[in-house]
């Protein structure tokens, strides 16, 4: 895709040989040469493109995307120089193009594009989230950049104090290449988080955390890994990037803050138990539609089921399959998922005035790639469709 940057020029260490591909060391920090420090953002400069494979637990239960980002330049915010960076994002057969600022001493977006709106803040909560303890301001303490052989670099106060720490010192290989890092680490709910830094590099190269929960098993909370990098691009690299022009109309449509209309059934075959939140209460040809599908156990109404393999259709009247409309199929999947069991799903509605045979069906329960062992079973919402001239078709 992009040329790679020349290991050897973000190596942090050199020709300094690293006596094992995972060197634990003592803990509250490391030794490297020269004892550096580092801050995200390090050395982030006009012409910097990034390729990313990244998600994050907030955006759709960490359901994976691409973010690609040139440093276009400098840009004025206020009193404040900061970058300007152009993004595409591609996600499942999605193509977002938009920009934003960040900052130069903290590359924390401050602004762009409502399209990006998501993706910012997945970005912000994941490849620069290491930006709240190391830092460009040089104040000390809290504030600043951080080094490698600092016991601790802060405590995340929302998980009990956990203390944020430089663990060891790791040869860890992305897309991108193979580079000499240093595991940024902390516990949390038994399991331990990971971020892979580079020195003299400007975001991590890899990362893998996990949600505090108090029992069970941690899921993911964001993930990312670095797939490609360049300098010294000039000229727009994504010039030719075409995003689709069948964007909907959205001027006149009901809002969709509201989730206030529900239905509670259990499937077809009662294997499932299904707890749907839609809106707008009337959905609009045309229009957006949001929903949150809670998956539960048919035993108990208040146990969320986990790992679900799904999808949400709409069918003709004799259920006829394949579906009129697959919503995994418009985002370029071949089922949605769900970890957790709460689904929320944004989708625009192109049936026409009438009702609509919306079916939450169920392939079963498993880790993604893997084919359920439970029986496939749905259920079947009719709703009432309504033109977008504000003339309402409703049924008896």
């Amino acid at each position: 895709m992009f040329l790679v940057l020349t290991i050897s020029s973000i190596m942090i260490l050199g020709s300094f040989s690293i006596p094992s591909a995972m060197a634990q060391v003592q803990a509250g920090g490391v030794e490297l040469p020269g004892d550096p420090t580092w801050f995200a953002g390090e050395g982030l400069k006009k012409g910097d493109l990034f390729s990313y494979s990244m998600c994050h637990v907030d955006y759709r239960e960490c359901v994976n995307f691409e973010m690609d980002m040139w440093v276009k330049g400098d840009i004025k915010t206020g009193t404040e120089d900061k970058w300007l960076v152009d993004v595409v994002v591609y996600d499942g057969n999605q193509v977002i193009k938009g920009n934003m600022t960040v900052g130069k001493l903290a590359p924390e977006p401050s602004g762009g594009t409502e399209n990006l709106s998501v993706y910012r803040g997945a970005y912000k909560s994941s490849i620069v989230w290491l930006s709240a303890f190391a830092n460009g301001y040089d104040e000390g303490g809290d504030k600043g950049p951080k080094k490698f052989s600092a016991k601790s670099w802060g405590k995340i106060a929302n998980i009990g104090g956990e203390q944020v720490v430089p663990l060891a010192i790791e040869k860890v290989t992305v897309k991108a290449g193979t580079f000499d890092t240093v595991v940024i680490s902390w516990k949390t709910g038994g399991v331990r988080s990971n971020v892979w830094v580079v020195d003299n590099f400007p975001f991590p190269v890899k990362a893998h955390t996990y949600t505090h929960v108090s029992s069970g098993i941690p899921p993911t909370e964001y993930q990312f890994e670095l797939l490609d990098y360049k300098e010294n691009v000039t000229k727009d690299p994504f010039a030719n990037v075409k995003p689709p022009s069948n964007v909907a109309d959205i001027k006149g449509c009901p809002n969709t803050d509201s989730l206030n209309k529900s239905i509670k059934r259990p499937t077809k075959n009662f294997e499932y138990q299904i707890h749907a939140y839609y809106s707008p209460d009337f959905p609009v040809e045309g229009c957006p539609m949001k929903w949150q599908i809670n998956f539960l156990s048919k035993y108990h109404d208040t146990e969320f089921l986990n790992q679900v393999q799904f999808d949400l259709m709409v069918v003709d009247e004799k259920f006829t399959l394949p579906p009129l409309r697959s919503v995994a199929q418009d985002q370029g999947y071949p089922y949605l998922y769900s970890p957790s069991g709460l689904a929320t799903i944004d989708m625009t509605v192109n049936h026409e005035p009438g009702i609509a045979h919306f079916v939450v069906y169920i392939y079963g329960l498993a880790p993604q790639g893997i084919v359920p062992s439970n029986p496939i079973d749905y259920l079947v919402i009719d709703l009432p469709i309504t033109a977008k001239s504000g003339s309402s078709v409703t049924s008896n």
